[in-house]
């Protein structure tokens, strides 16, 4: 699984042969610029997820329910979602948390609605972990997160994603699931990896990177060493060469200079 939030990075999900193409709300920080995923709306939502869905066909399309959408209840949740599916052409959904939303969980499943889970680092609630910080380190938060995996697969989740936790542990929930399980920060046990694309491709480098991210391209330098030299061509003079314009034929030229001439003398006959 590989995020994509518009219809180039799409395109690379649907060439990359990429099971799952996750609209992530990650856009907030690495797209649109907010200091953190809370900030996103439905609407900005919406407007990423239409873009993805023309750019890829083949992954199965996922997106992240911003925050404010779910966390109000089923009926709420349910409005949400079934815009996110008629409105932004995707094929499910994905909620964080365990089992404060069970709820939620089953009323879009009992719809219809496929629900990936996603629990360990719930980004959405970055402040209330007091960061982004490893989970389930102790027993207590070990078991917590492991009770939590098996009640969202008793809701009908056809998938959970398991962030920052430990590895052990992330390998314990899921040889217990039915279901697949997608790390990030979870170790290698997992059915399945996600990473940020922009990540993955160092496009975005703002902040801290996390441990489990690795950089298999460096576009992000690539694409910044080619501003800069566009700048310095441009204010040089190098740029654009005469092979890089188009050119026009003497007599042609000259034909066009004699009728301005005369346009030009039609205007001041005319004003005096």
């Amino acid at each position: 699984m590989l995020t994509a939030y518009d219809y180039p990075s799409a395109r690379r999900t649907e060439h990359g042969d990429i099971d799952i193409c996750l609209v992530g709300d990650s856009l907030a920080q690495v797209a649109l610029g907010y200091d953190s995923t809370t900030r996103l709306t439905l609407d900005e939502m919406l407007y990423h997820c239409r873009a993805v869905a023309r750019g890829a066909k083949n992954p199965l399309l996922v997106a992240d329910m911003p925050f404010g959408t779910y966390q109000l209840g089923p009926r709420d949740a349910l409005d949400a979602a079934v815009r996110m599916v008629r409105e932004g052409m995707m094929e499910g959904v994905k909620l964080e948390g365990g089992e404060e939303i069970l709820d939620t969980v089953r009323v879009l499943t009992g719809l219809g609605i496929p629900v990936m889970g996603h629990i360990g680092l719930l980004p959405q609630r970055h402040a209330s972990l007091s960061g982004y910080k490893v989970q389930g380190k102790n027993v207590e938060d070990a078991l917590s997160i492991a009770r939590a995996a098996k009640a969202l697969e008793q809701a009908g989740a056809f998938s959970i994603v398991l962030e920052a936790i430990p590895s052990p542990l992330a390998a314990h929930i899921t040889s217990s699931l039915h279901i697949p399980t997608i790390g990030i920060g979870a170790g290698a046990q997992c059915s399945g990896q996600v990473l940020v694309q922009d990540d993955a491709l160092s496009v975005w480098s703002a902040g801290h990177k996390a441990k489990f991210v690795r950089r298999f391209a460096q576009v992000g330098q690539e694409a910044q060493r080619g501003v800069d030299g566009y700048a310095r061509a441009v204010r040089s003079g190098d740029f654009p060469a005469d092979e890089e314009g188009y050119g026009m034929s003497e007599s042609v030229f000259d034909k066009f200079k004699d009728a301005l001439g005369k346009e030009g003398e039609s205007s001041m006959m005319a004003t005096s």
